[in-house]
């Protein structure tokens, strides 16, 4: 399966890297006791945890039900998602990654009187269920702001910009959803009358249409989770996020969060094909 892979992304290929150097000495347990600490005073351990709630759309990408699946599904679903799994491929890259200048930095910020603030938005953001009526809320919000001319847009705007300053979250979308949608065809679960190469061709033509759904449903979610902060505080924020070392922390938690993402729709693609579906896409 792995040929029918166009070539794959730098952040990709980097986290590849870091695996090979992941190592279990036991001078890292002091270091990896630190990195706990701080996926908990960032929040990251909460965004990791969420992963979870992406499941749900796992079968309609292969064009198919949960029901399907029958009552097997919720069993599977957690298994592959459960919450220790993930953060300990978190822990793992983190320890072999994340440099002590950088980790230092984003818990000075998010430890402050400020930063936690954000950080208990951010975690009641990141674990909320119901993502529409929250997308609702968001874009009444965005257009309230548009009808005032205020220059909140702009800092949310910004604040996304910032927190994917490489503007990787499309990418990294298409590729869970490409390598989820071969794994479930070489595990059987489906019946793919694509290859590899057209099933990216599509993927392409959608491209401009799911950069701009992103874009908008980002911008929601934001307006969303930071209304109880005013102008000044998410500029502070965003300004903080804009520093070289919060860049650095940025670009790896988004890259780790790609790949567990990744690596579980895969998982989850061969365990369903234990539980028995077969579809033509």
């Amino acid at each position: 399966m792995r040929n029918m892979f166009a070539p794959r992304p730098v952040l990709l290929q980097f986290l590849l890297g870091l695996f090979v150097c992941v190592t279990s000495s036991i001078a890292q347990a002091a270091e990896r006791e630190r990195i706990e600490t701080f996926l908990s005073v960032t929040g990251f351990d909460v965004a990791l945890d969420s992963i979870a709630l992406t499941a749900e759309s796992a079968p309609q990408i292969l064009g198919l039900e949960s029901s399907d699946f029958g009552a097997q599904w919720g069993r599977v679903s957690a298994q592959v998602f459960a919450k220790d799994t993930m953060r300990g491929i978190a822990l793992d890259l983190l320890e072999a990654s994340l440099s002590d200048e950088a980790l230092q930095h984003a818990e000075d910020f998010y430890g402050s009187a400020l930063g936690q603030r954000i950080v208990k938005a951010e975690n009641a953001s990141h674990m909320v269920e119901d993502s529409e009526t929250t997308q609702v809320a968001g874009r009444r919000i965005i257009a309230d702001l548009v009808r005032d001319g205020a220059g909140r847009v702009q800092i949310l705007n910004r604040m996304s910009r910032a927190v994917d300053a490489a503007e990787t979250a499309l990418a990294s979308l298409q590729e869970v959803q490409f390598r989820f949608i071969m794994a479930a065809s070489a595990a059987g679960v489906i019946e793919l009358q694509l290859d590899g190469n057209d099933l990216r061709a599509v993927m392409a033509e959608q491209e401009d249409e799911m950069r701009l759904s992103l874009q908008r449903s980002n911008l929601a979610a934001s307006a969303y989770a930071y209304q109880a902060f005013d102008d000044a505080e998410l500029t502070t924020y965003v300004t903080a996020l804009e520093t070289p070392l919060m860049q650095e922390v940025y670009t790896l938690l988004n890259a780790i969060q790609f790949e567990i993402t990744a690596n579980r729709f895969e998982a989850l693609a061969y365990e369903l094909a234990k539980v028995g579906q077969g579809e033509d896409i």
